[in-house]
């Protein structure tokens, strides 16, 4: 039996993808830096700060932290001014009322603590996690497992009691690395057919799907 249920935010419980992307490529072109908006996609859950440097790299452009730290800086302002934009997936808060009186959950995202903060309380999900942690707290971003092993340690469950529901191949990648189980959705980044090849334990076509992921939670006799 689960003890804990993790959630990726980006692409998994809130559709940010079209303004992710419209925000890095804003920010990216004040710096002469231009890619595609597949190459930032095909990128998201693997830190903003990395994204940047990977967009900096395609063009040639010298970087160091300083100037890393100033896109950071310009992508978190834009950011938080049209958080009003992004809306959660369909099922979303169905599946946080049925899980949560019953299992621990965490939120494991990518994103930066003060957006995180600020769209949870916009959408009025501050009270569904039981431990939350963002870009800010981690050292190494997915797809290393660092992220789903502090939030275990938190929740003080066996890894192996822990399910992941994410999004993108990064973070299907991790929870094996983790030694968790996952739940996979092609609501994001990624293709079904791309998940299917990081052999998550159940991929579902959205939150929606709720009873079904709600049977695969309740009904797996070993985490």
């Amino acid at each position: 039996m689960f003890e804990a249920v993790i959630f990726d935010w980006d692409g998994t419980l809130a559709n940010t993808l079209p303004v992710v992307v419209s925000v890095f490529q804003k920010v990216l072109r004040g710096v002469g830096c231009y890619v595609s908006d597949e190459f930032l996609v095909k990128r998201i859950g693997i830190g903003a700060r990395n994204m940047f440097k990977d967009a900096l790299r395609s063009n040639n452009i010298l970087f160091d932290e300083k100037i890393i730290d100033d896109l950071m800086e310009k992508k978190t302002k834009i950011q938080l001014e049209i958080l009003g934009q992004i809306q959660l997936f369909d099922g979303a808060i169905e599946l946080l009322e049925s899980l949560c009186p019953k299992l621990k959950l965490a939120l494991a995202t990518m994103s930066n603590r003060n957006i995180i903060d600020k769209m949870l309380k916009i959408k009025g999900l501050e009270g569904y996690f039981d431990f939350i942690i963002t870009a800010d707290e981690v050292s190494k971003p997915k797809p290393d497992p660092e992220v789903f092993l502090s939030c275990a340690s938190n929740l003080r469950c066996q890894p192996e009691k822990c399910l992941v529901i994410e999004d993108s191949i990064f973070g299907v990648v991790a929870a094996r690395k983790a030694k968790m189980r996952c739940i996979a959705i092609p609501s994001g980044a990624y293709s079904k057919a791309e998940l299917e090849k990081e052999n998550p334990d159940l991929i579902v076509d959205s939150l929606a799907e709720t009873e079904r992921i709600l049977d695969f939670i309740f009904s797996s006799s070993k985490p």
